[in-house]
């Protein structure tokens, strides 16, 4: 915990120093951004070939405002995801729900090259639980919460394409929720106990890690009305078990009809070596074995579109 606030306080010195060089006029603030609503409904009546009733909400906001100042950039990105699913005469189930903020600010070096800085933070809106069963919890808002600041180089070759690569990063788990941080929940230290279970102290809810970290962008128009957004993110503790890279790599197809109505293709890979998820490999309701494995999440939808 202490590393973390260390590390906080060196970022922020950091980038007030940066900012605070003597720099031309600074520019207006470009603010821009798409949000997304998608809906589907079944409603069956003596439906012979059988079914259920459905209503489904899915909601898509990506907002980003950047600032410029001489040689100096600061970007700024938040993206917020949440879906709910209701089939029939069972309660709503989420199907998305994410909340992430990037902060990055650079100097340029040259036309491509840039020192840099970058903040992240993740976390989720409300609990999840391991559907059908809907009476544990497995996640909740700050349970997990990831932390990730860092220091390295940004380049940009052109205006499509960002890659930044940081030797330098700090990254925090946080588990607020006790109860999953004492049971060891995405790979904070767990609660240790007696003979008999009963806890003797509790976990301390974080996890810090030091390491490096490679963030790719690409923003693309493929073709008219059709873009790709893809983010790659990679990251290697330096203090243990190197060679397992945590991933997360999302990428965004989005098909524009007309101005307000829109189709958008969304799919979503993570890996953490630190987060042990049960295993069924037969489809037999038996756990085969509790280890860190590929996550995946793929969203269509087809809804109304909101540009700023």
């Amino acid at each position: 915990m202490k590393k973390t606030i260390l590390l906080i306080i060196i970022s922020l010195f950091f980038l007030t120093t940066l900012q605070a060089q003597d720099q031309p006029p600074v520019s207006e603030w470009d603010f821009g951004g798409t949000s997304r609503l998608n809906f589907s409904q079944v409603n069956l009546t003596n439906w012979v070939a059988g079914g259920q009733n459905s209503l489904s909400l899915n909601g898509l906001v990506n907002f980003h405002a950047h600032k410029s100042k001489g040689k100096g950039k600061w970007e700024n990105f938040l993206e917020l995801g949440y879906g709910i699913i209701n089939q029939g005469e069972n309660s709503w189930i989420k199907t998305d729900d994410r909340i992430d903020f990037t902060s990055k600010y650079g100097q340029k070096i040259n036309a491509k090259w840039s020192y840099a800085a970058l903040l992240n933070f993740k976390t989720q809106f409300s609990d999840g639980y391991n559907y059908p069963n809907d009476s544990v919890k497995i996640s909740g808002i700050f349970s997990p919460a990831y932390f990730l600041e860092s220091f390295g180089m940004d380049f940009k070759p052109n205006e499509h394409f960002n890659v930044y690569i940081a030797p330098f990063t700090l990254k925090a788990t946080i588990v607020s929720n006790q109860d999953l941080a004492n049971a060891g929940a995405f790979g904070v230290e767990a609660a240790e106990r007696d003979s008999a279970g009963n806890i003797t102290r509790e976990s301390e809810k974080i996890r810090t890690e030091f390491g490096g970290y490679v963030r790719l962008y690409l923003n693309y128009d493929i073709m008219k009305n059709v873009g790709l957004t893809s983010k790659a993110e990679l990251f290697s503790n330096y203090l243990e078990n190197t060679k397992n890279v945590d991933v997360n790599w999302e990428v965004l197809l989005s098909l524009k009809v007309n101005k307000y109505i829109s189709a958008t293709l969304s799919t979503q890979l993570l890996y953490d070596d630190d987060i042990e998820i049960a295993v069924d490999k037969n489809n037999d309701d038996i756990t085969d074995y509790l280890g860190p494995t590929i996550q995946f999440k793929e969203v269509l939808g087809l809804g109304v579109t909101f540009t700023l």
